[in-house]
């Protein structure tokens, strides 16, 4: 019941997913949008039909935006969302869950050199909305963007998106390294999705996303900047990928910059290293239908 696309970077530039591409121009490794897509096999008829998306910066060295050496070398986990995603697809497949998935993993590696996206910079995302780029670092939210934009564009109508990211620093300031963050625009997708943490045995907490903090994303050259207010800064990336959500489809977003990558000693079930965070949760989602 499994399907696999790849766009390569050619498809991606000519159709217009200018936040993978821009984000991936400064590599020597090209990016590509993945997606895999379950649908229960034989005379089963899909309960839910769901949209996975997982942020897979394959290496996150800041582009011209360079992070501080110290500590980049567990930027080779900024792919964590991507994984997770990718994983919960491939084991609801084995699981022959009555649902339908598609997982979308935009791949790119954000690196410095004389092609990289520039400070300044306006790029287009999928679907004509333009993004003032700002700060080259904040560019998880561009290649989610364009996958967020992709994956509500089939014909076939969603029950629910959820996006899954180690999108910020911030998660792990107001957070922690063990809690990660849920964000939505549908209390009662959110108020579901907790009680499934309860019984996965992920943590998670729910956090707001705040109006007032929307006019910091505000560009005079753009439709919007990729960052806007440093405090709250959690919570402005989250409000910058509500705009890429239809209002009326139930939306997570799933930040787990801490909780994916585990530099401390092994605890429970979580190993040192990538830890699969959300992985269960996503995989109890589908089960519950």
């Amino acid at each position: 019941g499994l399907s696999i696309t790849v766009m390569t970077e050619t498809t991606l530039k000519s159709k217009g997913y200018g936040g993978i591409t821009a984000v991936g121009q400064g590599s020597a490794n090209p990016p590509r949008l993945v997606r895999i897509s379950y649908t229960p096999t034989g005379k089963v008829k899909p309960a839910k039909r769901y949209a996975f998306v997982g942020k897979g910066i394959t290496f996150d060295s800041g582009g011209l935006a360079l992070k501080p050496a110290l500590g980049m070398e567990a930027m080779k986990s900024d792919m964590s969302g991507a994984a997770a995603v990718c994983s919960a697809v491939l084991a609801i497949a084995a699981l022959k869950l009555p649902v339908a998935i598609d997982a979308w993993a935009p791949l790119a590696e954000n690196m410095p050199s004389d092609t990289a996206t520039r400070p300044s910079d306006i790029i287009t995302i999928f679907g004509g909305k333009t993004v003032e780029v700002l700060n080259p670092d904040a560019e998880g939210r561009l290649v989610l963007a364009d996958a967020l934009m992709k994956a509500q564009s089939s014909k076939n109508k969603l029950d629910g998106i959820v996006d899954v990211a180690t999108l910020t620093g911030a998660q792990v300031v107001a957070l922690g390294t063990r809690t990660s963050a849920v964000m939505t625009n549908n209390p009662e997708f959110s108020e579901e999705f907790m009680k499934i943490t309860a019984l996965t045995g992920e943590q998670f907490w729910p956090m707001p996303l705040p109006e007032e903090l929307r006019a910091s994303l505000d560009s005079p050259v753009a439709d919007l900047a990729n960052i806007g207010d440093r405090m709250g800064g959690m919570l402005v990336a989250g409000l910058f990928l509500k705009d890429f959500i239809s209002p009326e489809l139930p939306w997570l977003h799933l930040d787990i910059a801490g909780p994916a990558y585990n530099e401390a000693k092994p605890h429970g079930y979580t190993p040192v290293g990538g830890t699969g965070v959300s992985l269960r949760s996503l995989v109890r989602l589908a089960e519950q239908g």
